[in-house]
């Protein structure tokens, strides 16, 4: 039985979107510490910025003042999420992740997918339509 014991939201960090993406951010950048150091400027850099971006759209979104900024920023954020998954099949593809590490984080991205689908569909249905 889940309980509903929700917090109020007051910061982008309380959003569960946000949250998961951080841990996306976090289990990548400790996974890229086993990239070739000939990747380091190259590959490991778009990951990284993809990443980023997709936290800092997030919490970018929620600072906005319209529902269709906010709208906006969390699509930005999913485009970056969506990168960030072509990156991770090119880096399995060349053997730098493992089929383990591969497959950790498709599983997190998959989560911030649907947190951040149900994020933008919200936020979605305050926007007046005239």
């Amino acid at each position: 039985m889940i309980s509903d014991t929700r917090k109020p939201i007051k910061s982008f960090t309380d959003l569960l979107a946000w949250q998961e993406g951080h841990k996306l951010v976090v289990e990548l950048y400790k996974t890229l510490k086993k990239f070739p150091k000939e990747e380091l400027y190259s590959l490991t850099d778009q990951m990284k910025r993809a990443a980023i971006s997709i936290t800092s759209n997030i919490a970018e979104g929620f600072g906005r003042q319209t529902y269709k900024e906010k709208t906006n920023f969390y699509y930005q954020a999913q485009g970056s999420l969506t990168e960030l998954k072509n990156q991770i099949l090119i880096a399995k593809d060349v053997d730098y992740l493992d089929q383990s590490d591969f497959d950790q984080l498709v599983c997190r991205i998959n989560i911030v997918h649907r947190l951040l689908q149900g994020l933008i569909q919200k936020t979605k249905s305050f926007i007046i339509r005239k």
